[in-house]
């Protein structure tokens, strides 16, 4: 069960200064009481666990995608698009009641990452059945609250009468080529009057934050062949050509501002040191405070590429696919969400999952304070060095999200202790409790 203790002296029908709203407010949620129960509850608690135990990659995500329309499609919504903007596992479900009347639209999210598969134990220990992806960055519980959110506010909705839209939008790739770009780039989160997000952590917080903008990049060398012993003056090193755009790169890092991140990997470098490279390729992605910054770091590495191509006599094929938006926070939503997260407060664990919290970080050398409990206030706006495609959908739509303890204190994203805690008790539990911060925050949307 989530907390309650706030109930009843913070009301979600006050303002973030605990002030009445404005006459016409609609109250839907009753605060002697949780909203993410029954079947919402239990959609949640599916979710979760079946993503899991899929741990499907970036676009790949076919069987994890099926699971969060069958339960949609159980719980009373339309899909009314399936493949959206082409990508197969991208999707929008909708309900509606009335004459629409206000339009909040859910974010969720499925994919795991390669190479962090584990069991759901408190060491790192391969799974059983060999699957070596994992949901390092808990998108199995993300995915499983906003969707779970979406249905207990349908309940909700329909058990008061009150007009309303609720959009629920399946995200693949966020840990790629994040298809909330393509999304807004057509249009799906235009007419929303809020789009809510979140995400696993450590803590529970208002994500009150401003992510970095990025671009993803690949670049390409094409040179000739030769033997590097016999003639090695008849060949063109693609391989020369790509190390000179890399020491280019690292000498740029003096000349750009701190909030920019150049970070980069060789995925082609040729095959035997006795053959003259023919073909190099490097995949760079570049992060910065603002679409601007980053226009201006692009332009000047691909200077630099073209640079490296003529002084090595090679070609180079400039392929930068794919980029996303800051994320623009919005104040009166973030203190509205805090007002929530207040109220429904961390999970209350039970003594094997701080068990379970302080076995992880034992095995990963961290103090063993076990899981978080306690909200943090409300932060100001700042701004990180990661990036997000929510940031795509912030500039189209009021969007604020929260994180919530669904790992142990002291643990980062992307590692194994991740993927154990959401494939147990302690993911589910997290999950649902956001849910219920999610939930209340989209009727407060859709009342006042």
């Amino acid at each position: 069960m989530v907390r309650r203790q706030h109930y009843g002296h913070r009301s979600g029908l006050s303002d973030a200064g605990g002030r009445p709203r404005p006459a016409g407010s609609v109250p839907l949620v009753d605060e002697a009481s949780l909203i993410v129960t029954g079947a919402a509850r239990a959609a949640a608690e599916r979710i979760a666990r079946e993503v899991w135990q899929h741990n499907e990659l970036s676009l790949q995500e076919v069987r994890s995608a099926e699971v969060h329309r069958r339960e949609l499609t159980d719980a009373g919504f339309t899909i009314t698009t399936r493949g959206a903007c082409g990508v197969p596992t991208a999707f929008v479900a909708e309900w509606r009641q009335g004459n629409g009347g206000a339009s909040v639209g859910f974010l969720s999210e499925y994919d795991a990452l390669p190479g962090l598969g584990n069991a759901a134990v408190p060491r790192q220990q391969p799974r059983e059945d060999g699957q070596t992806n994992g949901h390092g960055c808990g998108h199995n519980l993300l995915g499983a609250a906003l969707t779970a959110a979406a249905i207990a506010a349908k309940t909700q909705l329909e058990h008061n009468g009150v007009p309303g839209t609720l959009k629920v939008f399946g995200c693949p790739a966020e840990e790629t080529q994040g298809v909330k770009v393509y999304m807004a780039r057509a249009g799906l989160f235009g007419g929303l009057d809020a789009c809510l997000h979140w995400h696993p952590a450590p803590f529970a917080t208002v994500a009150n934050i401003r992510t970095a903008a990025g671009d993803v990049i690949r670049i390409e060398f094409h040179g000739r062949s030769a033997h590097a012993g016999v003639d090695p003056w008849s060949g063109r090193s693609a391989l020369d050509a790509l190390e000179l755009l890399a020491h280019a790169v690292n000498l740029m890092r003096e000349h750009v501002e701190p909030t920019a991140r150049l970070h980069y990997i060789f995925e082609a470098a040729g095959h035997t040191p006795n053959v003259v490279p023919d073909y190099a390729r490097m995949y760079l992605v570049v992060r910065d405070a603002d679409r601007e910054r980053i226009r201006a770091t692009t332009a000047w590495i691909e200077q630099a590429a073209r640079g490296a191509a003529l002084a090595t006599q090679t070609e180079v094929h400039f392929d930068h696919f794919f980029g996303m938006h800051d994320i623009l926070p919005n104040t009166p939503l973030a203190q509205r969400m805090q007002i929530h997260l207040d109220a429904v407060g961390t999970s209350d664990w039970t003594d094997a999952e701080q068990q379970f919290a302080r076995a992880c970080q034992t095995e990963m050398g961290v103090e063993p304070a076990g899981m978080a409990s306690g909200v943090a206030p409300l932060p100001p706006e700042t701004t990180m060095g990661g990036s997000s495609d929510v940031g795509d959908a912030s500039w189209l739509a009021p969007t604020m999200g929260i994180t919530m303890p669904t790992f142990p204190l002291g643990i980062g994203l992307h590692t194994w202790p991740v993927t154990a805690c959401g494939g147990m008790s302690i993911g589910a539990r997290a999950a649902v409790a956001a849910a219920e911060v999610l939930a209340r925050t989209a009727l407060d949307v859709l009342a006042d």
